[in-house]
């Protein structure tokens, strides 16, 4: 069984996700740390718990999910994994820290992509790949049926969609990735998005004022 353990990176206030099971195998979704004391605390989470991470994935690469990257890979390792249309963001991830503020480090570059992959593997678990387009264009979502729980990236929040005013980002898009991938799945299933609090499909059918009728 998957265990799922949230942490809040970097000024952005970036869920980034540790996944691991009884193998201790683990794989990092959307390492935002920036700050020395955040690296240290995912650092000890991993240490605490014997863990040994095998897979860095980025659900999208935006600045605010990649700052940890470097750091990831150099610690630790793993294979890192982007979908291939979101590799011109990982490119220019620098220069747009610069904009937001960050004195980020380059990225490494990635060692695998999902592109159409149908699912990501570690120890005894796998996850469905979904991808969403519309936030980015390789913008990812990845489903764990067994665990009833899928985690969107900045596709689907709690009450909201991700934005689709930057580069290559398309509203359109973005709403057909939701409503034909993400409000199918079962509506006991839990979101956990890369910002704010963790939702249910449920919720969201009934709530969000940006998928109503």
């Amino acid at each position: 069984m998957i265990t799922l353990k949230p942490f809040v990176f970097n000024s952005f206030q970036e869920n980034t996700y540790i996944l691991h099971d009884e193998t201790n195998q683990c794989i990092i979704i959307d390492a935002g740390c920036y700050e020395d004391f955040e690296k240290e605390a995912l650092n000890k989470y991993i240490i605490d718990n014997n863990l040994t991470c095998v897979k860095l994935v980025n659900t999208h690469c935006h600045i605010d999910h990649v700052l940890g990257s470097r750091y990831v890979v150099t610690q630790y390792n793993p294979q890192f994994i982007i979908h291939k249309e979101d590799e011109f963001l990982l490119n220019n991830a620098q220069k747009h820290g610069v904009i937001f503020g960050f004195n980020a480090e380059l990225p490494p570059a990635p060692t695998a992509y999902i592109n159409d992959n149908p699912e990501l593997t570690f120890g005894n678990s796998s996850l469905k790949i979904l991808h969403v387009p519309g936030h980015s264009p390789g913008s990812i979502a990845l489903y764990s049926e067994e665990g009833g729980f899928v985690i969107t990236g900045d596709v689907l929040f709690k009450g909201s969609i991700g934005r689709t005013d930057l580069k290559k980002g398309d509203y359109d898009q973005l709403m057909n990735s939701i409503m034909t991938k993400l409000m199918t799945l079962p509506p006991d299933t839990a979101v956990f998005p890369g910002h704010g609090p963790s939702t249910t499909i449920h919720q969201e059918a009934l709530t969000n004022p940006f998928l109503g009728d």
